[in-house]
């Protein structure tokens, strides 16, 4: 403060020796102003740049409740609202109850064990012993169930169907019964199979079988060693034509064993791979028919598989290549021993 008045002090004087000699141009200039303009003038501070303040906004905090006002509970949700799966575990099912009369007259409900499964489980049922015994033999063979079908379902015909049965000698016809038995038991081809039990068989298997029941004890296993049996005989028709009316069928009889080639390949000589037996023509079409077992012949135009009826034809079914030869059908002959009388 001593300074500031020091200062004006000079000032004074200073303006009292120079007021004579001041331009004219700060004559308009009162010494009043002056002295203001001083005392009033102050440092302009060099403006700064200012941070900017990020603010957040509150949470607005609730009110709490007074003292005396009672928390009220939330309502629950409404019954037709309905839960979340994820949040709401499955109700159990309730088991059906039954009322019973009691001694002193009320009625108790009592729960009925339920033979339903709950939700997501999947039912299990034990096999019956005698099932499971089926499943498999002690040789190691499957059952019936376990034979693969494929195809349309197995043919047959009454004996009624086939033109001049009646005609038929009594041993033929004994034959020919036992074979159409087989075709109504729903039987697969099985190979290496001569047994109606094993739930299929194959086709020199199904001429042991039907032969052996009508009375023949010597019959051969093997497609091939049936062939050569009935060569043997002198019973035997080579058939070298392709050709459904060849003349070369003309002594072909109902109960004849038929023989074929190339249905697999092998190295046998002969290479006999196939064999069936001759039921006559059907009534409805005059077509030849033939009995036994086979994974593929054809029946009025579907694919058969297994014991059953089909159509007998000459011509070859496939091509002959190296991989594939194609069946060729070699001839038929009478069964040894077979009475005509």
């Amino acid at each position: 403060m001593k300074r500031r008045l020091r200062v004006l002090i000079v000032i004074l004087a200073a303006f009292a020796v120079a007021a004579p000699v001041r331009a004219t141009e700060e004559q308009d200039e009162s010494f009043a102003e002056k002295v203001k303009d001083f005392f009033t003038r102050t440092p302009t501070p060099t403006p700064s740049r200012k941070k900017r303040k990020t603010t957040r906004p509150r949470k607005k905090e609730a009110p709490s409740p007074s003292p005396g006002a009672r928390a009220t509970p939330k309502p629950s949700a409404s019954p037709s609202e309905t839960p979340e799966p994820s949040a709401t575990p499955k109700p159990k099912p309730t088991p059906p109850t039954t009322t019973r009369p009691s001694p002193s007259g009320t009625t108790k409900s009592i729960p009925t064990p339920s033979i339903t499964p709950p939700p997501g489980e999947t039912p299990t049922t034990t096999p019956s012993p005698s099932l499971a015994a089926k499943k498999t033999s002690p040789a190691g063979t499957t059952s019936p169930s376990a034979v693969a079908k494929k195809g349309a379902p197995n043919a047959t015909v009454t004996t009624g169907e086939i033109v001049g049965y009646d005609n038929y000698s009594p041993e033929v016809r004994k034959i020919i019964e036992a074979g159409l038995a087989l075709t109504s038991q729903n039987l697969g081809y099985k190979y290496g199979s001569a047994d109606p039990a094993n739930g299929g068989m194959d086709c020199s298997g199904f001429i042991h079988y039907v032969l052996g029941k009508s009375g023949y004890g010597d019959v051969p296993r093997d497609a091939r060693e049936q062939y050569i049996w009935v060569r043997k005989s002198g019973n035997f028709k080579a058939v070298l034509g392709h050709s459904d009316d060849t003349f070369e069928l003309d002594e072909l009889r109902p109960g004849d064993l038929l023989f074929w080639s190339g249905t697999y390949i092998t190295d046998r000589d002969p290479d006999i791979t196939h064999t069936m037996i001759y039921l006559g023509r059907e009534k409805a079409t005059n077509h030849r028919i033939m009995v036994g077992a086979s994974d593929g012949r054809t029946y009025k135009g579907q694919s058969r598989f297994g014991v059953s009826v089909f159509d007998f034809k000459v011509s070859r079914l496939a091509p002959r290549s190296n991989d594939k030869p194609g069946p060729v059908f070699v001839g038929y002959g009478r069964i040894p021993g077979l009475h005509e009388g």
